[in-house]
């Protein structure tokens, strides 16, 4: 069973390479030309612990081949995985133009297909009735041919976490696939019948919407804990630590998704909460604790900036070190990452900034074009002479600097940790000290 992705962004490259090491054939297409050159060349063109190892692996054994021709990619091909991203459009609704575009060329080259052969399915995140409607009339309008008769369609999201996604596609949490008919529903399980994980199998438009439902309740419960922490930062001698450690036992709660920080941000979560409550518009539902997740989430990262003051008074003239820059560690994903807020909000405040990740600087460079900010190559050099560090990325390496190093490098050792990664015990006694949902 050969498999085709349409869309090498971060979901089809990892699930691309993901199937090829298993033993799958597949091939993958991507508009963007550079994008299939380096893949060929065996090159990540993002950052992804185990990612290169495993594409030159699949290259050499020539389970793997990326290609700009579309039509190649569904000829040579049994069933075709849609993956192209589902951004947000200004007033938060889902822009479906690249699964529209995707749509129109699968369906193009299936005129030249057998029929009964090929299958489609939708891995793109989207709101519920899109395959069924604007993508289904798509196939249908430019093959000539017809859904479930003529070929298969499906929906089957994917739950990759950013950081540890080849372990997160070996070893799911659970295999989603929506089909509204049988020989669909039973070749997608071939596809995954190596896989020890449960099989959920349901019909399209629910498939869709779990995907919603599933990364809104995450998002949800990190807000919530946000929310408790800014009451425990007002609350003498209350850690939110302490706090979560003790509701996580509950096993009606579960300990997952209950630290603390800065805000939560990155690729999905601001876009699917965006779509998810324009769509409950659309249907006359408001959703209220989707709202109120997204409101938490927005004004997080100020009580950064909030403790900054807290620490060194005015901002303006003051050298801040920011340690991290992507929205998670072991990614250089900066999408709608918190860093990007509170850098905006430090500048516009007068502060003078370096920055440091290990993974994202490139990123960040493109994105703030040519804004002045110091990108000193390592964390040490970021901390020198600096007013005052803040962590905004939780990165292993982060968590190996010491008091001393920040008494030795800073001109005011003072130190606003926006993770949680450090203990306030062997911190506060040694430099000016504040963190995320710690009492003081």
């Amino acid at each position: 069973m050969r498999l085709s992705f349409f869309g090498l962004g971060y979901v089809g490259t990892v699930y691309a390479i993901g199937f090829s090491s298993m033993g799958f054939k597949v091939i993958g297409y991507d508009i963007d030309r550079e994008r299939v050159r380096l893949l060929g060349l065996g090159k990540s063109p993002f950052h992804e612990p185990y990612l290169v190892e495993a594409l030159e692996s699949s290259i050499r054994s020539g389970c793997l081949e990326v290609t700009s021709d579309w039509r190649r990619a569904i000829s040579d091909s049994a069933i075709t995985f849609i993956t192209v991203g589902t951004p947000s459009k200004k007033d938060g609704s889902i822009n479906l133009q690249y699964v529209v575009s995707a749509s129109k060329a699968i369906g193009k080259a299936l005129r030249d297909k057998p029929k009964r052969s090929h299958v489609v399915v939708v891995k793109s995140t989207v709101i519920p009735g899109t395959t069924m409607g604007i993508v289904k009339a798509t196939l249908e309008r430019e093959s000539g041919l017809r859904a479930f008769d003529d070929f298969g369609l499906a929906m089957n999201p994917e739950f990759l976490k950013e950081g540890s996604a080849l372990e997160d596609f070996r070893q799911p949490d659970r295999i989603l696939i929506g089909a509204n008919d049988r020989r669909t529903m039973d070749r997608l399980c071939k596809v995954y019948a190596s896989f020890k994980s449960p099989k959920i199998l349901t019909n399209i438009p629910a498939a869709e919407l779990i995907k919603y439902a599933n990364n809104a309740f995450l998002a949800m419960k990190v807000s919530y804990i946000n929310m408790i922490a800014n009451l425990c930062q007002k609350t003498p001698g209350v850690d939110v630590k302490a706090v979560a450690e003790a509701i996580g036992i509950d096993k009606r709660v579960g300990s997952q998704f209950l630290k603390a920080g800065a805000g939560w941000g990155g690729s999905c979560w601001p876009k699917d909460l965006a779509a998810l409550k324009s769509y409950g518009r659309s249907l006359g539902v408001e959703l209220p604790l989707i709202s109120a997740t997204m409101e938490v989430n927005i004004s997080q990262p100020n009580k950064v900036i909030t403790l900054v003051e807290e620490l060194i008074g005015d901002i303006n003239g003051k050298r801040i070190a920011i340690l991290g820059l992507a929205f998670k560690p072991n990614t250089d994903d900066i999408r709608e990452a918190v860093s990007i807020r509170i850098i905006q909000e430090l500048i516009r405040k007068g502060a003078k900034l370096a920055v440091y990740d290990p993974a994202a600087m490139s990123n960040m460079k493109r994105f703030m074009g040519e804004i002045t900010i110091d990108y000193p190559d390592s964390a040490k050099e970021c901390l020198r002479n600096a007013d005052c560090a803040v962590i905004v990325t939780e990165w292993e390496e982060f968590k190996k600097i010491a008091p001393e190093d920040f008494q030795q490098l800073m001109r005011n050792p003072s130190l606003v940790d926006g993770r949680r990664i450090y203990d306030p015990g062997k911190y506060e006694s040694k430099l000016k000290f504040r963190a995320i949902g710690l009492g003081t």
